[in-house]
């Protein structure tokens, strides 16, 4: 007797649905899957047997062929064990295969019947429900997170046994409610900053127009302290952005069972050793740090020090707000909209232009060192800041700086604006803009213009700074309510392009000391 049945299978960030099909024939005891399994699919013979033999039931002393269909998809992890188990005891009498029907599977067994965690359990929800299916059986620690999708009936089980009691409505699994938000609580805040106006101010543009940001300055100046504490200003995250967030972190496997939505904006800050396949995403497709920090930001520190070809992938991400891997398993697209913030040192020995400690590194060191970060990389970021140590007046101050929660609200303003001049389109902020789109949402004054053509012509800037420039700008009116960009908000835009002066005075042949300085 042939049974069939419905589970899934995770590809990217998005659930696939997957037929199961059981048959048992007279033949010589053996069990074989088939359709494209992985090694852990594989195994599921010998879990499921056991998890059958341990719940009372009886494995067949026949042959057993599972097919997983479409069979050229492959299958990964450890979610279509449960489904095989069922498929079986129906296939052998011992379930109604009627009661399978309208409903989709997922669950790992153990080997005493005990289902436990899979990843993945949100994407699982809306596929199903999207699909048009009644209800979704899974492991009770994963329930409550896939219980948040509408529409849908979602039931958490203990065991293999107390699955097929709910289906023969024998004793019925009450269903579990959903995970509650987690709180939105920060242990940072922007008031624990001493000093540096400079650089609070250009992270309070960055998140009102979702810009990019990159610092530089000597150790021990705020680097760190300041980015770690850009999503305590940022807006809070919306329900469809909480649900993008945890779908990934979930089939990640980064979730803990029983984990509610994330209302957290993410915050992700790899080391400098990452790999490629751990910025993008690995050759499994699951999904690297650019994806992780989605709706989020996403920490450079000490950019110079990562290896060159890892943050070119940076580049197209940045464009495009999303990332494309081809592998050998398939192509998958993974969400990676972000705010990237950078920082670095202005030389290897970090302490150029420092006021009280002299720098020790050589001219053509400075050189080596800056050269590593990539050019292209460096168009794509909207905001330079250079930054000094605090003085010891300003941190010795009692006098806090100005809270997350008053900066916040001035940044919730701005994006309100930007939110009501791009309505009707895929555009959420400023960083968004591009082609002819920006010089029309900047309304810039023909004397704005007539400075910022005087300032790209003395530095022979890129069209693509030119862009940058008037985003910056664009962002700047919107935190004043203004509705067209004057001068004063190009000529403080421009304080932020610091290194494209650098990069104009190095290739007109400048002392490196000199345009070094210069920057700082």
């Amino acid at each position: 007797m042939t049974c069939e049945l419905t589970s899934g299978a995770i590809v990217g960030v998005d659930a696939l649905p997957v037929r199961v099909e059981v048959d048992i024939m007279n033949r010589l005891p053996a069990t074989q899957i088939v359709g494209l399994p992985a090694s852990a699919v594989r195994e599921a013979a010998q879990r499921v047997r056991s998890a059958v033999n341990s719940s009372g039931f009886q494995w067949p002393r026949q042959r057993v062929v599972v097919n997983l269909a479409p069979a050229d998809l492959r299958k990964e992890g450890t979610c279509l064990d449960l489904p095989i188990a069922l498929g079986l005891l129906a296939a052998a009498g011992q379930l109604d295969p009627a009661r399978l029907d309208g409903r989709v599977f997922a669950g790992e067994l153990a080997l005493s019947s005990e289902l436990r965690n899979v990843r993945g359990s949100l994407s699982l929800a809306i596929m199903a429900r999207d699909l048009g299916f009644r209800e979704l059986l899974l492991p009770r620690d994963c329930a409550p997170e896939a219980a948040v999708v509408e529409g849908l009936k979602v039931f958490g089980a203990r065991d293999l046994r107390e699955v097929v009691l709910h289906l023969e409505e024998s004793v019925p699994i009450p269903s579990p409610e959903a995970a509650s938000p987690d709180p939105v609580h920060y242990d940072l805040d922007l008031s624990e900053v001493r000093g540096q106006l400079f650089a609070r101010r250009a992270l309070e543009i960055a998140a009102a127009g979702g810009h990019n940001l990159l610092m530089i300055g000597p150790p021990g100046c705020g680097k760190t302290m300041l980015a770690s504490r850009l999503p305590t200003v940022l807006p809070d995250i919306t329900f469809q952005e909480s649900i993008d967030a945890t779908r990934i972190h979930s089939v990640a496997g980064l979730r803990a069972p029983g984990s509610g939505l994330i209302t957290r904006r993410p915050f992700r800050a790899p080391h400098h050793s990452i790999s490629a396949a751990g910025m993008v995403g690995s050759a499994s497709l699951r999904p690297g740090e650019i994806s992780l920090a989605h709706t989020g930001v996403l920490f450079l520190d000490e950019l110079p020090e990562f290896q060159r070809h890892v943050l070119e992938l940076l580049r197209d991400p940045l464009e495009n707000r999303k990332v494309t891997l081809s592998r050998a398993r398939g192509t998958v697209s993974f969400p990676a909209s972000f705010s990237l913030v950078c920082a670095g040192n202005p030389c290897p020995c970090g302490f150029l232009g420092h006021p009280r400690r002299p720098c020790s590194c050589t001219e053509d060191g400075i050189r080596r060192y800056r050269a590593r970060m990539s050019g292209p990389l460096l168009d794509r970021i909207d905001l330079h800041v250079d930054l000094m140590p605090v003085d010891v007046d300003a941190l010795v101050d009692s006098k806090p700086g100005e809270s997350s929660a008053a900066v916040r609200k001035r940044v919730v303003a701005a994006r309100a604006i930007q939110s009501h001049r791009y309505r009707g389109s895929a555009m959420r902020c400023n960083a968004d803009l591009g082609g002819e789109r920006v010089r029309v949402a900047a309304e810039a004054s023909s004397e704005a213009l007539s400075l910022l053509r005087s300032y790209l012509d003395a530095f022979a800037l890129s069209g693509r700074a030119h862009a940058r420039l008037l985003k910056v700008a664009r962002t700047i009116a919107d935190l004043e309510a203004s509705s067209k960009v004057e001068v004063p908000h190009i000529a403080e835009a421009m304080q932020y392009r610091g290194w494209d002066r650098v990069a104009t005075d190095e290739s007109r042949g400048d002392d490196c000391f000199s345009w070094a300085r210069g920057a700082l």
